[in-house]
Formats: structure tokens, sequence, C-alpha cells
């Protein structure tokens, strides 16, 4: 699926079964919250921090795509295409970035 299926297919899903969005401001908390779930699974298995019982069940892939669920609402709401942003995005990098990783000593 493409990022402008998965941005349609979620307004679809919103307008019909999920009745409306929440608006801009509650899906900005929202994604806060989601970005957070992700935060404590890659805590307790990549770093350092001990698993609880209830955390072992948490799955990444699903948490990874509560976060771009929320955001491509975000963007649905706010009228941007995101695969045009990401587009401009790539665009940036490339002249922004062009040499500076290559030089960056700590990245060797």
């Amino acid at each position: 699926m493409t990022i402008q299926e998965a941005q349609q297919k979620i307004d679809q899903w919103i307008n019909t079964t999920g009745v409306r969005y929440f608006s801009e401001l509650t899906n900005m908390a929202i994604l806060t919250e989601e970005v957070g779930e992700v935060a404590r699974i890659m805590a307790r298995q990549y770093g350092d921090q001990s698993a609880k019982e209830s955390d072992k069940k948490k799955d990444l892939a699903d948490e990874l795509a509560d976060v771009m669920w929320v955001l491509l609402c975000i963007a649905n709401q706010t009228g941007i295409d995101m695969t045009v942003a990401l587009e401009k995005n790539f665009e940036k990098k490339n002249i922004r970035d062009a040499d500076r990783h290559q030089q960056n000593e700590k990245l060797r």
C-alpha cells in the first residue's frame, strides 16, 4: 500500500466506522501517547530497562502502525499529502546533509 492509499483508507475508515476525526489537538495528544508506547517497548527490548509482565505482550510493529495511523490522521485533517511532504523532505535532506554524515567520525 502506498502512503497515499493509506491516507485514503484511513479517511474512509474514519468517516464510516470512526464517525469523524477527533480534533487536531486531541490527535496530537494521541500521537504523543502512541510514541510513548513505542518508547516503552524500545527501552525494554533494546535499552536497559526491565520489562514488566504486561510489557512482554506489546508488539513494536503494532505500536509503530498506531503512530503512523494517527500521523496520517493529522495529515488528512490539515490537508497534507504525506507522499509530497516526504518527497520534499528527501530533497531537503539530500541538499543539507549531502556530506554531513560522511564527515561524522562518530558514525565510522
